[in-house]
């Protein structure tokens, strides 16, 4: 058990050795092409990506955990999650690779005149989530898919290694097997992590009760933007490799990616979860009213879950502030007022704009507002046996709705933006990318 698990000295040597290579990023349009129509030979291909590059992703982590500033790696939550992330790692390193004939391992590793995925296109949010005082870190050397860096190892580059390759091989049973067994664990790995985001905020709330420290430094809120993106990088790769391997063939799916995601049904499911949670939060009978403008048939591949998340997150603060300013007992000769929410598709991104009364916030608070653990809530706490893969339910307190509504907007090439007028309200700009070329930002 993850409990009892501590980091030999050979596997720190082996940690160290798979953090000397740099991580390999992939692009939703990647991701899209390669699963389309997975067999088990495209899905062996998968899982042999995957057991090369997790254990790069998770060691990158573990070192970072271990050298935190200011003594948080000292931390008892933090070293619980160093730990998970330290077996997870040797679990996938001692996995044992399946054994093929010659004749299939020739025809696994032939290009031949095999179409490659296609190049993917630089995340535009890397550059804000590197470390600049990381060896690693150099612009300027960025070249390609970023597996050269400086000194650090060369790595094959992922057209190359994640690929459909269309094929008429009979594989035998082993490879059947051997798929079906590093998707268990692929999925006990993921369940372990689960509670990663509130243990990781338990640990940072230990750190600030020790150091008697009001709110975070920005070296620890940098590290914080890099370690979720990293989790949320490792869970999406997890998530759509399970889903290849378990889940029925659905004509507008691919894994976990919606290829026909439709903005205005998500949406408005965002829209009336979060009145929902409003609602019973403030024992009301009828919260402010959310109006949507917004196609009906706009569509474009994404995962429906992230775009979910970053618009619950944000439609739950518009309505409690609208709710703060306004009270709890709105009259019909008095109604609040509407919050909107605004769609448009334009040649590069997608642009959902939600617009509140909420009184804004004042400008010198909106630097803190991408502050993990900043709230406007009191008495706010994580309980310690929380077990939540990510904050849900709460109307707010956690201080991490919009650092991670960022992230997840980021992930595939958009952006989220805010723009206060104090005194009246309060806009949100999230950028979606349509063209879905863009890799992974993988600090």
């Amino acid at each position: 058990m993850s409990a009892a698990f501590r980091i030999s000295s050979t596997l720190w040597d082996k940690i160290h050795h798979f953090a000397s290579f740099p991580q390999t990023g992939v692009s939703l349009q990647q991701m899209v092409l390669f699963g389309q129509h997975p067999s088990q030979g495209t899905l062996l291909k998968a899982s042999q990506f995957l057991a090369e590059e997790l254990p790069v992703r998770l060691a990158h982590r573990v070192k970072e955990l271990d050298e935190l500033p200011h003594n948080l790696s000292d931390m008892p939550s933090i070293r619980k999650v160093k730990n998970w992330y330290a077996q997870s790692f040797e679990e996938l390193i001692n996995f044992p690779p399946v054994q093929l004939p010659q004749h299939l391992r020739q025809q696994l590793s032939s290009t031949g005149q095999d179409i490659f995925l296609p190049d993917s296109t630089p995340n535009p949010s890397l550059a804000a989530l590197q470390d600049h005082d990381h060896p690693l870190f150099n612009l300027s050397s960025l070249k390609g898919n970023a597996n050269g860096i400086g000194n650090v190892k060369l790595r094959v580059p992922v057209e190359r290694r994640y690929y459909a390759k269309s094929s008429s091989i009979d594989w035998p049973p082993s490879v059947l097997d051997y798929n079906a067994r590093f998707t268990r664990m692929l999925e006990a790995i993921k369940r372990r992590h689960d509670p990663t985001v509130t243990t990781v905020a338990q640990g940072v709330l230990e750190w600030k009760r020790s150091q008697n420290a009001k709110n975070i430094g920005l070296d620890i809120q940098a590290w914080l933007d890099r370690f979720y993106m990293s989790r949320i990088g490792i869970r999406f790769l997890i998530g759509q490799h399970v889903a290849l391997n378990t889940q029925q063939p659905h004509k507008d799916y691919v894994g976990i990616i919606c290829t026909k995601a439709n903005v205005h049904d998500i949406v408005q499911e965002a829209i009336e979860n979060a009145r929902f949670v409003c609602e019973e939060h403030y024992a009301m009978f009828k919260g402010p009213p959310v109006q949507l403008i917004c196609p009906p048939n706009l569509i474009f591949p994404y995962v429906p879950g992230h775009l979910s998340h970053i618009c619950f997150e944000l439609l739950k603060n518009s309505l409690r502030a609208v709710v703060d300013r306004f009270g709890h007992d709105a009259r019909d000769d008095k109604p609040y007022p509407p919050i909107k929410v605004i769609v448009v598709e334009g040649k590069e991104d997608i642009t959902i704009k939600i617009t509140d009364e909420g009184g804004g916030i004042p400008r010198s608070a909106i630097p803190l507002i991408w502050t993990y653990m900043y709230t406007t809530m009191t008495g706010q706490s994580i309980d310690q046996d929380f077990q939540a893969s990510d904050f849900q339910a709460p109307m707010a307190g956690f201080g991490y709705g919009l650092p991670l509504s960022r992230l997840y907007a980021r992930y595939f090439g958009g952006d989220l933006r805010l723009i206060s007028m104090e005194g009246y309200g309060t806009d949100v700009y999230i950028h979606l990318n349509r063209l879905s070329s863009s890799r992974e930002p993988l600090p």
